[in-house]
């Protein structure tokens, strides 16, 4: 502890009027020295901890107060939701009809009804309506796949509805909805992409409901790129999960893999040795998905790669090379193929396109860099692409 003398100067005199002498304390060598000591300590360690204190306090405060409006926000939108009672209440509360997706639909409970889908204006958030004919509310839910596409937000990626289809799907003589949802992203590295969410609800005795493992399943796996897609996996038992977790070759054969034996051959990768390179597509509802598996001579899977990416469809593989075109010395894999996908119109459309992978040292890496450069054209050939790629890494396709 420390204390200083009272200050003196204009305006103040020495000591004070009744004559009691100045009070007067001295700071010594150690007082300063203590005093010093304090000072660094305020300054430069104590302070510290009471601002990231301070710091962590506000950031929880703020954290409490986005939490607070989107429960507002949230319990304002169950509330206009809730309080709908007619057709016409739908657009005077919020929500914008879809009028080409109105279709007549046979319930068990609610008997012949209307399927009116509509769009949240602020969230984008698709609700599907069931209504008698005078247009009287029998049911509602916004419980779909699409409007958890961004957990903890009220705000959904959903633009608009791809398809709508009727279909008894669990066998019980009622008729379930089918529901694919084109959506796209704000923010993010999907931004400006368009994707699809698939859904399915089944119909019972009460209403509606989902099944989430379902929904995840068709969508985690690419089963949502048609009603029938949907509909082969729902209702039939087909499936292209075994894509994404077989581990041996046979185990692909036996479900359905078909391997493109003009492009299947064996290379010597400099990290995982000896592999045979295998291409092929498994076809599910006139969809064929393509896939590559490097795979051991004891036919196990040691990698695979999926180069179509968002395309709905492998239409034809023009090829593949295992070469270095990195300039690393290992070989990457390169292919090329052309797919289908659906245009605006629902049209069938078809487009060439590319994938390289590098050799590292554990495993492959998918390139980031070269495709933002060497844009592919119908007429572009593997070669030819190899040359591109190599001459990007600053090295002559010949060395």
């Amino acid at each position: 502890m420390f204390m200083q003398r009272e200050r003196s100067g204009p305006g103040r005199s020495r000591g004070r009027q009744s004559g009691q002498k100045s009070k007067m304390i001295y700071i010594g060598y150690g007082g300063i020295g203590c005093l010093a000591a304090l000072l660094f300590w305020l300054l430069s360690g104590s302070v510290v901890p009471v601002r990231a204190e301070e710091k962590a306090a506000d950031m929880v405060s703020e954290r409490e107060q986005e939490e607070e409006q989107l429960l507002a926000e949230y319990e304002e939108y169950r509330s206009r939701l809730e309080g709908i009672e007619s057709r016409q209440d739908i657009e005077r509360s919020g929500f914008h009809v879809i009028e080409d997706q109105i279709f007549p639909i046979e319930t068990e409970c609610f008997g012949d009804a209307f399927l009116i889908p509509a769009m949240e204006e602020n969230y984008h958030r698709l609700v599907l309506f069931f209504t008698r004919e005078d247009g009287t509310v029998l049911y509602r839910t916004d419980q779909l796949a699409a409007n958890h596409w961004n957990a903890g937000s009220l705000e959904q990626p959903v633009r608009a509805i791809g398809a709508v289809s009727f279909q008894d799907l669990n066998r019980d003589g009622r008729m379930d909805i089918v529901l694919i949802v084109d959506c796209r992203n704000k923010t993010g590295v999907y931004a400006g992409k368009s994707y699809r969410v698939g859904d399915v609800l089944f119909q019972d005795s009460g209403g509606f409901y989902r099944d989430y493992r379902i929904s995840d399943k068709i969508n985690r796996f690419g089963m949502n790129k048609s009603a029938e897609s949907i509909a082969a996996y729902v209702r039939d038992g087909h499936s292209t999960e075994f894509l994404y977790t077989a581990s041996t070759r046979s185990e692909l054969i036996r479900n359905g893999f078909v391997i493109a034996v003009e492009q299947d051959y064996f290379r010597q990768f400099e990290k995982l040795g000896y592999l045979e390179v295998m291409p092929g597509s498994y076809t599910m509802a006139e969809f064929s998905t393509f896939m590559i598996y490097l795979v051991n001579e004891q036919g196990e899977i040691v990698w695979s790669f999926q180069p179509m990416g968002d395309f709905d469809n492998l239409y034809a593989l023009k090829g593949i090379t295992c070469r270095d075109i990195d300039g690393d010395g290992m070989k990457d894999i390169l292919v090329l193929a052309r797919y289908s996908y659906a245009g605006s119109q629902n049209e069938v459309l078809t487009k060439a396109d590319y994938e390289i992978y590098y050799q590292r040292t554990g495993g492959f890496e998918t390139d980031t860099e070269v495709k933002k450069k060497v844009h592919c054209g119908d007429e572009d050939t593997v070669a030819g692409l190899v040359e591109k790629a190599r001459a990007y890494w600053g090295w002559s396709p010949e060395t």
